[in-house]
């Protein structure tokens, strides 16, 4: 019953992004035949709204039913107790609220991932906020916890969904989304054993993780619509 009402949760988001904003979406790299059968990560970088899920409006139907039947998504303790939480809560199958550290909530995401888990994620697991920094005053990086989960599954495709950015339909700290406006976004489908296999160059513990982080970052400096390749630096003084 959960997956069918999530399903039509996301049919709705998807509608409404349809109606009122206008989608401009760039492919990049090859498309494999059987891209959207075996979806294993949906990995959105340049995180900057909370109306984020306004993106499904380029998504296919058969990824949203796997989202609503198998999909994983970690989200901040801090976004669920917000009035928001209600709402992510049932965007996807099993919704495991994690802090920022790897403790015993981060394990609880990688226990869930079985054979047929879609696990969602946001990498750089805050927002950036109109300057460019987090609300920390820090440049935006990506967190090691894919790194685990791309470790975590065996085989299919990572959907990387470069965001252009949504402040200018709805920045942090605002209520009200702007309609009427365009939503730009590069995607790309990556082998998820090819892409482990290219960066697992030493059997070093953290290794991997660095790697990870620093292959995604780049392709997030170059790939997100708009995003200039040098981020901004920190603010002097923040914390």
């Amino acid at each position: 019953m959960r997956s069918f009402v999530t399903y039509l949760l996301l049919l709705s988001i998807k509608v409404v992004s349809k109606v009122f904003y206008r989608h401009r979406v760039r492919w990049i790299g090859e498309v494999p035949d059987d891209a959207w059968e075996k979806i294993r990560i949906v990995s959105v970088l340049n995180h900057t709204s909370l109306y984020e899920p306004l993106l499904v409006g380029a998504a296919p139907n058969p990824l949203l039913w796997k989202i609503a039947r198998w999909g994983i998504l970690p989200v901040a303790a801090k976004t669920m107790r917000r009035k928001v939480g209600l709402f992510f809560r049932l965007i996807a199958h099993r919704v495991v609220v994690v802090t920022r550290k790897k403790d015993a909530t981060w394990q609880a995401v990688l226990d869930h991932i079985d054979d047929r888990a879609v696990v969602c994620i946001l990498p750089e697991g805050r927002m950036m906020r109109p300057n460019g920094l987090d609300s920390q005053g820090q440049p935006m990086t990506v967190r090691g916890g894919i790194a685990d989960i791309l470790q975590s599954i065996g085989d299919g495709y990572m959907l990387l969904v470069y965001s252009g950015g949504l402040h200018h339909i709805q920045a942090p700290g605002q209520l009200l989304p702007r309609p009427f406006k365009r939503i730009d976004l590069s995607l790309e489908i990556l082998d998820i054993a090819a892409y482990r296999e290219r960066l697992a160059a030493t059997t070093e513990p953290n290794a991997f993780k660095r790697a990870v982080i620093a292959d995604l970052e780049r392709r997030r400096d170059e790939c997100c619509p708009g995003k200039s390749a040098t981020p901004p630096q920190r603010q002097r003084g923040a914390a």
